[in-house]
């Protein structure tokens, strides 16, 4: 089996957030990044269906601030195998973010298991799986909780709302849009994580963004405008009740 995890750098939430002069981007001066959290899910789902069912793990990232130190971590963690798409990508979104990969993975072996992101802070629909489903011809099933392995294809538990589940055969190859791996991320630590980096290797490989970067181009950036204060209403349930229908009829909405 081969499975290729898809890995996205996105900036941090933890900073302050600040958009650039022309109002069409994030300041990237002071800005830092981290693995988005669902790759991390990914990642782990694909290491466990190594180690239940054998095969390979092949980590892939776009070039991206501190994308290094987040590959040798895949491989510190199990994957066999880290490879960076190197270019320019600061105008690259959705469709051309999955053209780039669909041309990576081509040919792609007839085994393979492709497990990306099914949410990020700037892809929150998560629709790179379904873009590079697409471009592939390759069946996409998205929210996944669960992946085994049967005779000829997988067995993929999927996530509905409401906290039902629903079982789906799939075949092979695939891509899967990971919503939790079954076992929380395993933890690496930094001591490993150096002395991997003495010994591996990331495969480099240049990418030319496509002409058209995306469907969608950015118009204008800016944070949320201040409108005013939250009123606390304070007092027994009764008193807060009544003060809440007074403000209402006040407003004309009851």
């Amino acid at each position: 089996m081969n499975y290729f995890v898809l890995l996205k750098m996105v900036p941090d939430t933890v900073e302050e957030l600040e958009v650039s002069a022309d109002n069409k981007s994030l300041n990237s001066e002071f800005l830092r990044f981290k693995l988005n959290d669902p790759d991390e899910h990914a990642l782990e789902q694909a290491l466990l269906l190594k180690e239940k069912f054998g095969g390979t793990v092949t980590a892939v990232a776009f070039e991206a601030p501190e994308v290094d130190e987040v590959l040798f971590t895949a491989v510190a963690k199990g994957a066999d195998k880290a490879v960076k798409l190197a270019g320019d990508f600061s105008n690259v979104r959705g469709p051309a973010c999955a053209q780039i990969v669909a041309s990576y993975l081509k040919p792609l072996p007839a085994d393979a298991v492709i497990l990306v992101q099914c949410q990020a802070i700037d892809d929150l629909e998560g629709e790179i799986g379904v873009y590079l489903a697409d471009m592939l011809q390759l069946p996409y099933v998205g929210l996944v909780a669960g992946v085994a392995i049967e005779a000829g294809g997988l067995t993929v538990t999927k996530e509905f709302a409401g906290g039902m589940r629903g079982e789906f055969s799939v075949g092979l190859p695939a891509v899967l849009g990971i919503q939790a791996a079954e076992k929380p991320p395993r933890y690496v630590p930094v001591a490993k994580v150096r002395a991997v980096m003495k010994t591996a290797k990331i495969e480099t490989v240049d990418v030319t963004p496509p002409e058209t970067p995306g469907v969608l181009a950015v118009e204008k950036m800016y944070k949320p405008e201040v409108a005013g204060r939250a009123e606390m209403i304070e007092g027994s349930p009764e008193e807060v009740a009544g003060k809440i229908v007074a403000i209402l009829a006040e407003r004309g909405l009851v």
